[in-house]
């Protein structure tokens, strides 16, 4: 007796069933697998900007500070620069390896003796004018000498010194900060160089030695 073949189609066509809805399934879950990586990478990186972006702390969680770079300053005229043209330089810094002509220029003459110019003595016409901090720094000394004539010294940050001498009305006082350019005194007379008037005598000390101000500044 044979055996019948069974005609039911029910059978293959489960099996077709299965296999249409499974990889879509798989796909699906892939794409779901790769947008939550994505968007846990981007919560990551976030989280960790933002706490790169605050504050800084220090071990106890106290603020962190951060030292700010400033830019160095370039000295300038110890008056206002717009009186530049009317400005005369009546004598010169005392430099041992310049012409006799220059040297002859940088001797201050008092009472029948020479002495070396340590600076420069600056004049505007003869006229009192305002005497402005050539750099930012702290007011180290102020010194009234009616002989030599009144001074200001300033300490700077990179160890330059730069004196004001000659000065009356002044402004400041011992450990006051200054801003370059703030108005600090007036240029007077003193009985130490009277043949040059009303003047400014500015120095420069460098590492605790003279300099020639005009290696820092264009006369």
């Amino acid at each position: 007796m044979r055996e019948e073949k069974s005609n039911n189609p029910s059978l293959p066509k489960k099996s077709s069933k299965k296999q249409t809805w499974l990889w879509p399934a798989i796909y699906v879950g892939f794409s779901l697998l790769f947008v939550g990586m994505i968007w846990g990478y981007n919560a990551f990186i976030g989280s960790d900007s933002d706490v790169a972006d605050g504050p800084r702390t220090d071990a106890n969680g106290a603020p962190e500070e951060v030292a700010v770079t400033s830019q160095k300053e370039n000295m300038k005229f110890p008056f206002d620069e717009a009186a530049l043209d009317q400005m005369t330089i009546l004598q010169d810094f005392y430099d041992p390896t310049a012409s006799e002509e220059s040297q002859e220029n940088s001797l201050l003459v008092f009472n029948q003796t020479y002495e070396t110019n340590s600076g420069v003595t600056i004049s505007v016409e003869g006229e009192p004018f305002e005497v402005f901090a050539a750099m930012s720094g702290t007011v180290k000394e102020v010194n009234l000498d009616p002989f030599l004539g009144d001074e200001i010294v300033l300490e700077h940050e990179d160890g330059l010194i730069t004196q004001y001498r000659s000065v009356k009305e002044i402004l400041v006082k011992v450990g006051d900060h200054v801003k370059q350019g703030q108005a600090m005194a007036t240029a007077t007379e003193n009985e130490f160089n009277p043949t040059a008037g009303v003047h400014l005598q500015f120095e420069v000390f460098e590492n605790g030695e003279a300099v020639n101000p005009r290696n820092y500044l264009a006369f």
